[in-house]
């Protein structure tokens, strides 16, 4: 979110001097797509202090924004997220801002037609996760695939954090009914939600078959996040909705983008299972893979 924050800075310093992105570019010598990822908070840019002030000096920055744009760049050098030590293997790169707006995160919303959430996982479940075909993971490397699976374990402390995020979700009855893995896997990975659901900052709510056609299914997957609010009031973020796919992901905050998946949101709400009626259904459910 810092790297964010930092991008968006300087695109209004840039915008603000009249220079566009290629003219920019060629005033710095650099290339366009370097300013373009910087601009977009991208994970991979390295903020050396003279790349910053000959940019600053460029932009017309004043002394304020100077000092301040310095600091926030020298952060980005002496910082180091615990998910880092995944990167290259178990945590593709497109994911990685992922996981850092996840973290900074206030409220998360999901909409998942196909799978549980990586955040209610169990062990198992993903197990089963990461031997499909076709994904970010190489399914013939057994080291890869633990290192997802724990990287995945390891971000749903996310929840029970102090100041932790209020996370929602909205489950496709398909997630319940597809089995992954055997019984035994299933029977444990739904238990495992009803037990997350005990949390005050959890809700998960069921959008059965009989509701019909829905808005949802013509979006897919999505997640929603929103961010803290300064001393007065304003986002320091604007809120994404991430979409993600086998080799990529998209990340959308411009208001209209983010407001077309508020709609899709509101009307899965309006159509699901309430809170109560989902935790039974999910039960009911768990109670025949235990059966079987």
């Amino acid at each position: 979110m810092l790297r964010r924050q930092i991008g968006r800075k300087l695109e209004a310093l840039r915008r603000t001097a009249g220079l566009t992105m290629e003219q920019a570019a060629e005033d710095l010598d650099r290339a366009r797509a370097t300013l373009h990822r910087i601009e977009n908070g991208a994970e991979n840019v390295r903020f050396r202090a003279a790349d910053v002030k000959e940019m600053l000096n460029l932009y017309g920055a004043s002394a304020e924004d100077a000092e301040l744009l310095l600091a926030m760049t020298a952060a980005t050098r002496e910082n180091k997220n615990w998910w880092h030590d995944y990167i290259g293997s178990g945590l593709p790169r497109w994911f990685q801002l992922y996981i850092g707006l996840e973290a900074a995160a206030t409220k998360i919303r999901k909409y998942q037609p196909e799978l549980v959430p990586g955040l209610l996982q169990t062990r198992a479940y993903a197990a089963q996760v990461f031997q499909v075909p076709g994904g970010a993971i190489d399914v013939e490397d057994s080291e890869e695939q633990e290192r997802a699976i724990q990287l995945r374990i390891e971000r749903q402390a996310l929840l029970t954090r102090f100041a932790a995020p209020q996370l929602s979700v909205i489950l496709n009855e398909a997630v319940l009914r597809r089995p992954v893995g055997d019984a035994t896997v299933m029977a444990e990975q739904l238990s495992q939600i009803l037990k997350a659901t005990a949390l005050p900052n959890v809700t998960v709510r069921v959008l059965t078959f009989s509701a019909g056609l829905h808005a949802g299914a013509m979006s897919g997957a999505f997640s929603i996040m929103e961010f803290p609010e300064d001393s007065s009031g304003k986002e320091v973020e604007p809120p994404v909705a991430y979409l993600e796919s086998a080799t990529g992901a998209i990340y959308l905050d411009k208001p209209h983008e983010t407001a077309a998946y508020n709609t899709i949101w509101a009307d899965m709400t309006s159509r699901a299972l309430n809170e109560a009626q989902s935790k039974s259904m999910i039960n009911q459910v768990a109670e025949e893979y235990s059966r079987a």
